[in-house]
């Protein structure tokens, strides 16, 4: 048996997932942000949870516009990541500037980046201040997963993805 000390407090539970949550405001403008927090939180119905600290340009067009998208990158997309997680929509049109992929979700009003091999649609259903996030419950309307990553049951097969 090891002998156990403290360890550091912040995002002690790791791996977390990279992920990069798209938006649309109510005057058409994308954004996208790479996240830190991001994970399942229920699976009847569907649902997942995003962090957003309040002062993020997407905090309040997140909180207008009552959906969301998850995009998972693959391995490839670590540029993409760090750049989404690095630059203020308030200073650049990330899309333009960077050179993003995107197409409009099929079941709600937000962009996926189709660079990520899964994109996940969601609806805010709730969220809490947990203090420095505000975490929104999104009910999944919708998981687009790129040819090839899923089985005959539609299963992403999460290794074939190699995410980041």
């Amino acid at each position: 048996m090891s002998k156990k000390v403290e360890a550091q407090m912040k995002s002690a539970i790791q791996p977390c997932p990279k992920a990069i949550v798209s938006v649309t405001d109510r005057g058409g403008r994308d954004n996208a942000l790479a996240v830190g927090y991001c994970c399942n939180c229920s699976y009847d119905p569907p649902m997942v949870m995003v962090g957003i600290v309040p002062s993020r340009f997407s905090y309040e067009m997140i909180k207008e516009a009552g959906c969301f998208v998850v995009n998972l990158p693959g391995k490839e997309g670590k540029a993409l990541f760090d750049y989404t997680g690095s630059v203020s929509g308030r200073n650049a049109d990330k899309f333009k500037e960077f050179g993003i992929q995107s197409t409009r979700a099929s079941r709600i009003n937000a962009p996926i980046l189709t660079d990520c091999p899964v994109n996940i649609e969601c609806v805010i259903v709730d969220s809490i201040r947990t203090g420095s996030h505000e975490m929104f419950v999104g009910r999944i309307e919708c998981v687009h997963a790129d040819e090839g990553l899923t089985d005959e049951k539609g299963q992403i097969n999460f290794e074939k993805a190699s995410l980041l």
